[in-house]
């Protein structure tokens, strides 16, 4: 043990544990290690291959000196031919010169006059210099490139070419006698070629640009044309020596008429040397330039399918915007130029159009029109790509535009892509501005950073909803953000076209108050004084306002708003005031004959001028209405019984004794528990708040009828009861409104803004329609979730194309059925069938339920003409040819005068596409759309809704006093006028006028339509067409509708006799009752198999004629079964103020928000206007409302 332990060494300091724990300095440095990284690249070969290889500014330097060498050498070259003059004698170097002899035919060649040519001593020396430099460069390269294979090396052609162009010279150094010796320096053009290729490439990656394969491809096909012609030319010159002498000048002459195949041959080679290089050079030729011309071709191909790049130059000196979409269709381009082009400060600007896919057929044909030719660029790239947006010139870009694809099936799928090129395009050109288009509400706030978003599920939703509270919202929005100049329709002999044409001219432009012309003198005024004043003046309609310290706009901020210099205002007109001309001819008379209060006449200008209209109104400032009352009622007479109706005046400065838009708020009638007439149940009471669950993150809050407790989702399901009730069907429930049937595929989270609408605060509580959701798939739960807090909202499972599911969601007792377009659609062969069940089965339901007002919805607006097809209508084949020649003269609405759109009864969402186009000329388009839908609810900022005009306010005869009456009851601003007229139509064409009223009174004649008379008798007697010029004109008759259809249409039997004519419509009547009959009775039989009470459908089966003609509020075609009898309904914007009002005229309104003064006006004020309300008229204001 003790030998054991003295051979147990103690442990160095470095390892003791008190050294460890403090640390020991001298094993800290002692230990420690410089490791050195790669050290393999510090050897000389591999500094050498970095300097002359790897390195890319360095190697660029290295090919440029190397691409000069040779073209020096063959500069020296040419030099050299030029001094050489075979006379002086032939031979080698300080050997005896032989004599030049001429070429004979009977002699020999003279291979001496070949191999010596005459080369002066500083030549030489300069060429030997060159070929060592060249030498050693190769052998140099050459050992860097090495990789293990010499002889792959050896046999380059390169290779070979400097060894011969080389080795030679350098022997010369070492032997005088050769330095006479000739060498074919020429062939360093090839060297020269290839070294420019290499000088490019290393170019390209220098200054990290992306080679363009087709300018190296053209430089290499000159440069192959250029090394073929110089080779030539020098080969021949030289073997010529021993034949004809020829000068450079000659061989090149030579060289350029045979390669060019024309061969004059006045110059040709004379021995057979020359002559077979010739040969040779035609066979290289016909190998090399062909396989050089079809790679050039197939680049070219290929370039104009990626459409090649967008110019630098141009694009830093023109501006230009860039269209991002997955797939280009001939619709979506056409819509988007038409938009853009339409403003005149955007014709200077090039689109440049970036795609994924190859460019279309249809696509090719249309950019290949000079109109567009010369401003459209197609590349085909990836908006991912940063190669592509540089293609694109993103950066220098004015804009940059993002369209989903709504034709894929999968449309969240569609979103993602939109998603990654919008953060691609932000990553690469942060200052470009972005106009992305969503399709998903969910996937918005993933885009949030772009300029402008345009939501198509939230627009589309919220405007199919509020087109069943204000009819044809969807085509006032969609004229809106349309450009056009009011010109559509005007060489119709019809005058609602003409009428409707010209209004579709208005659109929303802006200006500051204090550079208008418009508003400028209503300065200190308040919002609706200047509104009334400016229509009444200018024809303007002032719709909201803008402060300069508050960038939120304002619809209608209502009376106690006061006009400032600063504000920017906002209006509706046929174009901005910019390019107005002012006429003030109207206003100059009346003042001379002393008028104030009127205008002797209306007076109209033409379409294109600027001015909307001028004024025509009869007012009489005297005796105001009290300002409670909430109808539009004729007020009650002083004693005379000869005074006409008068209007208050709109007050400069709002009166807070006169203006109560509070009743919506203060209403205690409505919000209080009350009884029910019915079975003394109690009516459960709604609370207004903010939803509590939102399906998805971006919406905006809105305050809303609610319920006081969430329902339970059993009871959501409409066609099953639970232990909270037991109803199965719509009848069960006993609703007191209609109801609003929506038919979807799936509920998707865009499906919220449909509810939120229409259960909006400002709402009467007495006027919510129940909604029932039909939905092909069940809804999940978040859905539910966020649908459970809103009064009367159902869903059930079932389609449109299944009777049964329609009795069950009780269509009998709706009013509005909307069908939404379904992704599932789109997977059809032909893109435009895919709206094809879609319309046959809303045409089914036409039929089956004549009474019901159906909302569609469809992929393609061309499509929307089979929505009212009928083969032998002559009227819709009037309006078609109208339809074809509007497109031909260039309007970008073309299929504004189909009945179903003009009515609003069809919609398609790519309709709103140029509202995306519109704010980059309009930044506020955006804003203002969804004020108006109802998606956004700015504090202080007013709503969309509509009132009806009835019997009892014909008195105020004009457009223009509904304005002011408007205005200075209720604070009101009108926008425009949703209008029905009925029309009667033959199928075939009568002969002559009297045959038209033949028929009219036949039909009237018949059992069945002995109430149209009747109706129209009493209509004729209490309005009349404002813009017709014959008061006297029969509405049933329309003699220029039938003349116009009658000249566009096929000419039918024109000998029938009146016998005939009455015989053949009663026949055709028994026949369409007994049809209608059959269809009754097939919707009995599954409404009693269901176990539904029939009682609801017999009276929509049991419907006459006349019936049907009296639901014009309807807009549609009511009655399937007739073809002489149709209602057309149309929208007008911003119409004159002398247009005449009629019976059942639905006039759009912006009313202020009831919210923006109740915290100013403190809890005095709204005690008081719950006791006036409640003392006086119980009503609200809101039964104007339809």
């Amino acid at each position: 043990m003790t030998e054991l332990e003295s051979e147990v060494l103690p442990l160095p300091p470095r390892y003791r544990f008190r050294d460890l724990l403090l640390g020991d300095q001298s094993f800290q440095s002692d230990d420690r290690v410089q490791v050195e990284f790669y050290v393999n690249e510090n050897t000389f070969k591999e500094r050498l291959k970095l300097f002359f290889i790897k390195n890319q500014r360095s190697s660029l330097r290295i090919r440029l000196f190397n691409f000069s060498l040779k073209l020096l050498t063959c500069l020296l070259y040419i030099v050299r031919v030029l001094l050489d003059n075979p006379e002086e004698g032939i031979g080698c170097w300080e050997c005896e010169k032989q004599n030049y002899t001429a070429f004979n035919q009977s002699t020999n060649i003279n291979w001496s006059h070949i191999f010596w040519v005459d080369r002066k001593t500083p030549l030489w020396a300069v060429q030997v210099s060159i070929a060592l430099i060249s030498f050693l460069e190769t052998m140099l390269l050459i050992y860097l490139s090495y990789k293990g294979n010499i002889w792959e090396q050896i046999f380059r052609i390169s290779f070979i070419l400097e060894m011969i162009n080389t080795v030679p010279f350098i022997i010369t150094i070492f032997w005088p006698p050769l330095r006479n010796l000739f060498i074919p320096v020429f062939l360093n053009c090839w060297l020269a070629k290839y070294a420019l290729e290499n000088m490019i490439n290393d170019l390209h990656r220098a200054i990290q640009r992306t080679q363009s394969a087709m300018f190296n491809q053209v430089l290499i096909l000159i440069c192959t044309l250029l090394c073929l012609v110089f080779t030539g030319t020098c080969g021949i010159q030289h073997l010529e020596r021993a034949g004809e002498k020829l000068s450079l000048f000659k061989s090149f002459y030579f060289c350029i008429v045979t390669f060019s195949t024309v061969g004059y041959g006045d110059v040709t080679p004379k021995i057979w040397p020359s002559q077979l290089l010739v040969v040779i050079m035609i066979c290289v030729a016909l190998v090399v330039l062909p396989l050089q011309f079809e790679e050039l071709v197939y680049l070219w191909m290929e370039r104009q399918k990626s459409g090649g790049n967008y110019s630098r130059h141009r694009a830093q000196t023109e501006k230009h915007v860039v269209l991002c979409v997955s797939s280009l269709k001939i619709d979506l381009l056409m819509d988007f130029l038409n938009e853009f082009y339409a403003h005149p400060r955007l014709q200077d600007y090039y689109v440049v159009i970036l795609c994924p896919t190859e460019m279309d057929i249809q696509v090719r044909r249309v950019l290949q029109i000079p109109l567009w030719s010369q401003r459209v660029i197609y590349l085909q790239g990836s908006a991912l790509k940063d190669q592509d947006l540089m293609r694109a010139k993103m950066d220098n870009g004015e804009a940059c535009f993002i369209l989903s694809s709504r034709n894929e099936v999968d449309r969240t799928a569609a979103d993602h892509q939109t998603i990654l090129r919008a953060w691609a395009v932000k990553d690469f050109a942060p200052n470009c501005p972005l106009y992305v288009q969503i399709l998903k509400p969910e996937n918005k706030f993933h885009v949030k950073f772009a300029d402008h978003v345009v939501c198509e599920e939230e627009c589309k939703y919220a405007m199919l909803a509020l087109n069943c509270v204000c009819p044809a919202t969807s085509t006032l929005i969609t004229l809106l953000v349309h450009t056009s100049r009011g010109q559509e329709g005007q060489e119709s002999p019809e005058q609602w076209q003409r009428m409707y044409g010209r209004c579709s001219g208005n659109e929303v432009y802006h200006i500051r108050m204090g550079d208008s012309k418009f508003f400028m003198e209503y300065e200190g005024k308040s919002f609706t004084y200047a509104a009334f004043h400016a229509h009444k003046k200018y024809g303007v309609c002032l719709i909201g306002i803008r402060r300069e310290e508050n960038k939120s706009i304002l619809l209608n901020p209502g009376p106690r708003h006061i006009m400032a210099a600063s504000d920017t205002c906002f209006y509706i007109n046929i174009t901005k005031e910019e390019n107005s001309a002012f006429i003030f001819k109207q206003e100059e008379k009346q003042k001379k004959k002393g008028f104030a209060g009127s205008y002797d006449g209306p007076s109209r200008l033409p379409v294109h001028s600027i001015i909307a209209s001028m004024v025509a109104m009869d007012l009489q400032n005297t005796e105001c209405r009290p300002a409670n009352s909430s109808k539009l009622a004729l007020p009650a007479e002083n004693g005379s019984g000869t005074r006409r109706p008068s209007i208050a005046p709109v007050l400069e400065l709002a009166d807070s004794s006169s203006l109560l838009p509070c009743d919506l708020l203060s209403d205690q009638s409505e919000d209080e528990m009350t009884q029910s007439d019915e079975e003394g149940s109690a009516v459960v009471e709604y609370v207004k708040g903010y939803p509590p669950n939102s399906p998805y993150i971006g919406s905006s809050p809105t305050l809303c009828h609610l319920l006081p407790e969430k329902a339970p989702f059993c009871c959501l399901r409409l066609d099953k009861g639970c232990k909270h009730n037991s109803f199965e069907d719509a009848k069960a429930y006993g609703f007191k409104n209609k109801l609003i049937i929506v038919s979807a595929e799936t509920a998707g989270n865009g499906l919220y803004n449909f509810i939120v609408p229409l259960r909006a605060y400002y709402r009467s509580r007495k006027e919510l329609n129940p909604i029932v959701l039909l939905l092909d798939n069940k809804p999940e739960h978040h859905f539910l979730e966020a649908i459970c807090c809103f009064p009367m909202v159902y869903y059930m499972e079932g389609t449109i194309d299944n009777l049964d599911s329609l009795l069950q969601c009780g269509i009998i007792y709706a009013d509005n059925l909307v069908v939404v377009d379904k992704e599932s659609t789109m997977s059809a062969e032909e893109d435009y069938m895919a709206d094809a069940k879609t319309i046959v089965n809303v045409q089914t339901m036409f039929r089956l339920f004549p009474s019901l007002s159906i909302i569609t919805e469809l992929t393609h607006p061309s499509n929307m003409r089979f929505m009212q097809f009928r083969a032998k209508d002559s009227y819709s084949l009037a309006l078609s040819k109208l339809e074809k020649r509007e497109r031909e003269n260039g309007s970008n609405l073309a299929f504004m005068f189909r009945l179903p759109f003009a009515a609003g009864r069809v919609f398609s969402i790519s309709m709103l596409d140029t509202l995306l186009y519109q704010s980059f000329v309009k930044d506020y388009m955006i804003t203002i759309t969804r004020l108006l839908l109802g998606l956004d609810t700015t504090p202080g900022s007013g709503y969309l809704c509509a009132m009806k005009i009835t019997e009892d306010d014909l008195w105020i005869r004009t457009y223009g006093r509904l304005f002011q009456k408007l205005c200075s009851s209720s604070a009101e601003i009108p926008i425009g006028i949703y209008r029905t007229e009925s029309h009667m139509f033959a199928t075939s064409e009568p002969h002559d006028i009297r045959a038209q009223s033949q028929i009219s009174i036949n039909v009237e004649d018949c059992e069945d339509t002995k109430d149209v008379k009747e109706h129209w008798g009493i209509k004729t007697s209490h309005h009349r067409n404002s813009c017709s010029s014959d008061q006297s004109e029969h509405p049933l008759l329309r003699r220029k509708s039938m003349q116009w259809a009658r000249r566009l249409s096929r000419k039918g039997n024109k000998h029938s006799s009146k016998t005939a004519e009455w015989i053949s419509q009663q026949r055709l009547s028994l026949y369409r009752r007994s049809e209608r009959q059959e269809l009754s009775e097939l919707v009995k039989n599954r409404m009693k198999h269901l176990g539904l009470p029939t009682t609801g459908y017999e009276d929509v089966a049991n419907l006459t004629a006349s019936d049907v003609m009296n639901r014009v509020n309807l807009g549609y075609l009511q009655d399937e079964m007739n073809d002489h009898q149709n209602t057309l309904s149309y929208v007008l914007i911003n119409p004159p103020p002398d247009t005449r009002l009629e019976l059942n005229d639905i006039v759009y309104l912006i009313r202020s928000d009831p919210l923006a003064h109740v915290a100013n006006d403190g809890p005095s004020r709204k005690s008081s206007c719950s006791n006036r309300l409640g003392s006086g008229n119980p009503e609200t204001r809101d039964e104007t409302q339809l």
